[in-house]
């Protein structure tokens, strides 16, 4: 842990300035990183820019790069982000390495990993892959197979695996000869085999799927001088979380016209959208609320595999401060926005 907190100091005082586009001086600027660029993946941040509700809030949201070796959390250390999105991996690492942090909404309440089979195919469920070849898309989905398996009563030597790597030719290639009887990856792998017409099914434990898959993180030390900025960016990412609940074809269209190369493939488009709307859409009564229980039932998992060194105990970094404001809309008015703008748009 030691060397694990000198690290994460060192990178955060290693950062260097990255220069940021000069917005009204009327906008706040929040300094986001995540892990992509605006994508259907974090579609509620395309949305709110489409129906204006960052602008109405008096705040303008500007991507920092996210293709850096840099942990995340140093940019919002050293305040160069006001929030960087995490998982729940690098999160409690974080705390485990001295980071003055807060999490204060979860972006993503499901797990984006999941176990897939070939529908109508010869496997439903965990039990059938036992004795035979799992394909992971990656080496670090072994992990998420392991307690997968470990959740259905099996172990993951009771399977053999096979990396299959990211080529959406390759995986499809391989689930629907019986190479492998099974995929374990991601919704964006999952996207990609729509191209080749493969539908498969999800037989991931649904012990599993409850997972705080993406969450902002912010300076601890911010939360009340970022209030206002913060109340009214969050507020404006859940309008983009409930507008995706009832109408899910303006948002489809929002996209298209936001990020068109992941709409070349209208298969894959749709497929990504309809698979990252049950990561998106909250699970919890408030759009974005914190789960204790979730956070502190995951980390034996965590530990099991490796991920992290010991467990942290969830009230020392879960904030829910921003929660009441975020949800603090009114839905028939964003309703009503949506129709408005779906009458002139489609």
């Amino acid at each position: 842990m030691t060397m694990l907190k000198s690290m994460m100091l060192s990178t955060a005082l290693a950062v260097t300035a990255i220069p940021t586009v000069g917005f009204a001086q009327d906008l706040t600027t929040v300094n986001m990183i995540n892990p992509l660029p605006r994508s259907t993946v974090f579609y509620p941040l395309v949305v709110a820019e489409a129906l204006g509700y960052f602008e109405e809030e008096g705040v303008e949201v500007n991507l920092l790069p996210s293709d850096t070796s840099i942990p995340y959390v140093a940019f919002v250390q050293n305040g160069q982000a006001d929030l960087a999105m995490l998982d729940a991996t690098e999160t409690v690492n974080a705390m485990l390495a001295g980071a003055n942090i807060n999490t204060v909404f979860e972006v993503m309440q499901n797990a984006p990993e999941s176990v897939a089979v070939l529908e109508g195919g010869d496997y439903t469920s965990m039990s059938d892959l036992v004795g035979t070849t799992v394909g992971l898309v990656s080496d670090r989905d072994r992990a998420f197979l392991q307690a997968a398996m470990s959740a259905a009563g099996h172990s993951i030597d009771d399977v053999s695996t096979v990396v299959l790597g990211e080529s959406g030719p390759t995986l499809a290639s391989a689930i629907s000869t019986g190479n492998v009887s099974a995929l374990v990856g991601s919704i964006n792998d999952w996207a990609a085999l729509a191209a080749a017409d493969i539908t498969l099914t999800l037989v991931t434990p649904e012990e599993l799927l409850a997972s705080p898959a993406n969450t902002f993180a912010m300076n601890a030390e911010m939360i009340e001088p970022k209030r206002e900025a913060m109340e009214g960016f969050f507020r404006a990412w859940a309008k983009g979380i409930y507008v995706s609940i009832d109408n899910p074809d303006v948002v489809a269209e929002m996209l298209r016209e936001a990020v068109p190369e992941e709409w070349e493939n209208e298969a894959v488009g749709m497929s990504l959208l309809t698979g990252v709307m049950t990561m998106n859409i909250s699970t919890t009564p408030r759009l974005g609320d914190l789960q204790a229980d979730v956070w502190t039932a995951i980390q034996p998992r965590m530990l099991t595999s490796g991920a992290i060194e010991s467990m942290v105990d969830v009230t020392t970094f879960l904030n829910d401060t921003y929660i009441g404001a975020a949800n603090d809309f009114d839905r028939a008015e964003v309703d009503a926005e949506v129709s408005a703008w779906r009458a002139e748009n489609m």
